[in-house]
């Protein structure tokens, strides 16, 4: 499937998107993307750096994996895994100064981060057609539910799960998240779908059994969701508005 073919073929398939929203009990949204543009394209690049200076301070030269990061959080797993391996286990510091650097830069972000576009009008339209909401998100919970508050939205989300504050190595591909959101809602996998805007969504959707619907205006990400067994990727949540509105007129 070439670029050209996956404009035509995956990107608003109508049909695509009823099979994948019309059998969900449950919608699963990713956070930063499906929900908001929590970073509006800004480097994290100092928190990742500060991170890594107290780890050097107490642990002494770090992992080439870790210390090539340059993301505040993609550098939170490597970090982990330098520890699980340290012998003897060095101090635990690090792991809780970099777990509060973290939040406290998503805690700035999500002051001024913008929602994404027609997310008010999709929730209202899933919430009509009688699906239950939540949140699986890498990030952490505190910021999340503060965002959703901000907007008006937190009633209408039946549960926010996020980024494990103890182990790092639980964050998305890992399906940690989407368990626990499993969990609360009592819903068997598959009648959930995952909306996430990254290919660690598809992931976790796999490993958990869920549906997947991809976000993403990145042509080459869409391919690989779509090769890599996504239910439908969009550019924009229009299409899926537009879906809503065909099953109300199927209902």
């Amino acid at each position: 499937m070439t670029a050209t073919d996956l404009g035509r073929e995956t990107f608003d398939d109508p049909a695509a998107l009823l099979r994948a929203f019309g059998s969900a009990r449950a919608v699963l949204f990713d956070f930063d993307g499906p929900v908001c543009d929590l970073f509006a394209g800004s480097t994290t690049a100092d928190v990742a750096e500060r991170i890594k200076r107290t780890a050097r301070r107490y642990w002494g030269p770090l992992d080439p994996a870790l210390e090539k990061c340059d993301d505040s959080h993609a550098v939170l797993r490597p970090l982990r895994d330098m520890y699980e391996r340290s012998a003897p286990r060095p101090s635990a510091l690090p792991l809780e100064r970099a777990e509060a650097d973290v939040t406290a830069l998503e805690r700035q972000a999500v002051r001024t981060a913008l929602p994404t576009p027609h997310l008010h009008a999709l929730v209202d339209l899933l919430l009509d057609h009688g699906k239950r909401l939540t949140v699986v998100s890498n990030n952490a919970e505190g910021p999340i539910k503060e965002y959703l508050a901000g907007l008006g939205l937190a009633p209408k989300f039946d549960g926010v799960f996020g980024r494990s504050p103890h182990d790092a190595r639980l964050m998305k591909p890992h399906p940690d998240c989407v368990h626990r959101a499993l969990r609360h809602l009592a819903l068997p996998a598959s009648d959930c779908l995952l909306i996430g805007d990254q290919l660690t969504d598809l992931d976790a959707a796999r490993s958990a059994g869920t549906r997947f619907l991809g976000l993403t205006r990145h042509a080459g990400r869409a391919l690989r969701m779509a090769q890599g067994g996504a239910d439908a990727v969009v550019a924009s949540y229009r299409p899926l508005l537009r879906a809503a509105d065909a099953l109300s007129v199927c209902e």
